[in-house]
This record gives C-alpha cells, sequence and structure tokens, in this order.
C-alpha cells in the first residue's frame, strides 16, 4: 500500500494487452475511471529492438500491445478485461478490421501465474460470449518495448486524423456506451 495526499491507496497492477491497433486500446482506457496510464508498445516478438516499421513489416514477431497502469480498487481487473474484450474482435486471426498481420493479433501477456490463470478465465468467459471462436493468444510477457513517443496518446492528439474518425472513435464510444459509470 501507498501513500498519497492524505490516504492510503493500493499499488497499482499492469496488463499488458494486444488487440489490433493499439491506438484504439490506448484511447479506450485511458477514459477510465481507475486508469493510471497507458503506454504503447511492441511484446511477443523476437526483435531486441523493435519499432514501427520493422513490427508493420512482420518481421520481428511483435504485437502492438498497451500496458494499462490501474487500481484495482477503482476498476477491477475482471473490468479492465471485459473492456479488453469489448473493443476488439477476438475472433479474428492476426488481424482487427482492415488491420491485417500478426502485429494486430488479439494476445494478453501475463507476469505473474495470477494474472496467467486470470487471463485464461476471461478467454473462457469471452468463448461463452463468441460462440467459442475467440483465437486470444496466452503468453508470458517477456519484455515491453514501449512505442515512439508520436503513439502515445495518439487519438487525443489527432482526433480529426482519418483513422481516429473511422476506427479509433468508433470502438471509443462503444466502450463509453458499455461502461458509461467509469468514464472520467
Amino acid at each position: 500500500m501507498k501513500y498519497h495526499w492524505g490516504k492510503f491507496m493500493t499499488a497499482m497492477e499492469k496488463f499488458t494487452l494486444a488487440g489490433g491497433c493499439f491506438w484504439c486500446l490506448d484511447s479506450a482506457y485511458i477514459q477510465l475511471k481507475g486508469i493510471g496510464d497507458v503506454t504503447c508498445g511492441y511484446a511477443g516478438g523476437h526483435d531486441p529492438n523493435p519499432n514501427y516499421e520493422s513490427v508493420c513489416n512482420g518481421t520481428t514477431g511483435h504485437a502492438e500491445v498497451v500496458s494499462i497502469e490501474f487500481d484495482p480498487e477503482v476498476i477491477s481487473r475482471e473490468t479492465i478485461l471485459d473492456v479488453f474484450f469489448t473493443v476488439h474482435d477476438p475472433t479474428q486471426l492476426n488481424r482487427q478490421g482492415h488491420d491485417i498481420g500478426t502485429q494486430y493479433r488479439s494476445a494478453m501477456f501475463y507476469e505473474t501465474p495470477e494474472q496467467r490463470e486470470l487471463f485464461e478465465s476471461a478467454v473462457a468467459k469471452a468463448n461463452e460470449m463468441w460462440g467459442g471462436r475467440v483465437v486470444t493468444e496466452i503468453a508470458e510477457l517477456e519484455k515491453f518495448y514501449p512505442a515512439e513517443d508520436y503513439h502515445q496518446d495518439y487519438f487525443a492528439n489527432n482526433p480529426t486524423q482519418g483513422y481516429c474518425v473511422a476506427v479509433v472513435a468508433p470502438k471509443v464510444g462503444k466502450v463509453r456506451q458499455s461502461f458509461s459509470h467509469l468514464i472520467k
């Protein structure tokens, strides 16, 4: 437990999730109460020095991911995962809509055995909702690589950019509607 501004706070936790373009996940999570930080990045590959260009070329094995720092006393672990399965389609293998390639795969990267169990339960629940068609990968997080600065808070900084209007904004709206009680 931490002491902050005159009260005790629980320790923040982190989940690393991949569900298509990281801009969509970043913008969906950052609007929720209990979220401390969301960092776009890369994980799950073999290249020790990934960058956006190499990840998009599909040669690194990395997925576009977000590292979500949250307070489980404000937003539950299960809710974080419910948002994940709301904001992307976990039945699409190595793609989300027109974004195609292994970098856009659905994946959950665990750091502890407890996280792995939680992720497995979330996938089982999602499979019930999606008719057993979920292809979400569960893998150990070996290393998280932060994405370039211009990817951080991309939607907030570029709301009128074409991709943001056509793809990101509808996903943000879906989360706002489904989780309205958690909007900051």
